[in-house]
């Protein structure tokens, strides 16, 4: 058909057994949490605020690796053609790298979003610091069995703010209910088409 196929560029956590807990350090959303929304969780977690580097994690995702992956392919970055997907933490790294970086990718994809780090203050303040300017694509997804299961009270708020901010339910905002699935990877695979399709069918038109 002509049209060159897109690039994937996946970066693994950073989980050592010297640091177990590196992959939270690195996709929690730093300034929303250092601004005071606090970690709810049962679990005793040895990580503190001034532990996390997500700000740093994302700055060097977006100034190092993607522009010198994409000069050694010799593909242009174009933030109206570039997405980011996320899943569980990764999904609220997704949706805060779209208030700290959405200048440059304008599609986000964020399932199972771990709503339940921070609870509805979560919420409120990462929705609300979303670009509201027209630009930007915004897919959510959430399960029904496990830890998703959970977050269906958070989501629901995430969609009512999202339609305040201004975004267009099947425009440039979809939010879907996968009923069956759970908080692993094997769920995700399961729908993965449906934002890859959101997001190709918004871009490559």
């Amino acid at each position: 058909m002509g049209i060159n196929p897109p690039a994937v560029i996946a970066i693994w956590n950073g989980n050592t057994p010297a640091d177990p807990w590196a992959r939270l350090k690195e996709l929690a959303p730093e300034k929303v949490l250092r601004n005071g929304v606090a970690v709810i969780t049962k679990d005793v977690i040895p990580v503190t605020v001034d532990q996390l580097y997500g700000d740093r994690y994302l700055d060097e995702i977006f100034s190092t690796y993607l522009p010198t992956i994409a000069a050694s392919l010799k593909i242009e970055l174009t933030p109206a053609k570039t997405a980011m997907i996320g899943s569980s933490m990764g999904g609220l790294s997704t949706l805060y790298a779209l208030t700290v970086h959405g200048d440059k990718f304008h599609t986000a994809l964020a399932l199972s979003t771990h709503w339940s780090l921070g609870g509805m203050p979560l919420v409120n303040a990462l929705i609300n610091e979303l670009p509201s300017n027209g630009r930007h694509n915004i897919y959510m997804s959430r399960g029904t069995k496990g830890l998703d299961a959970d977050y269906e009270p958070f989501q629901l708020h995430a969609d009512s703010l999202m339609l305040e901010r201004g975004y267009q339910p099947d425009r440039n905002f979809v939010t879907r209910v996968h009923t069956r699935t759970g908080h692993n990877e094997k769920s995700w695979a399961s729908y993965i088409d449906e934002p890859i399709s959101f997001w190709l069918s918004r871009t490559f038109k």
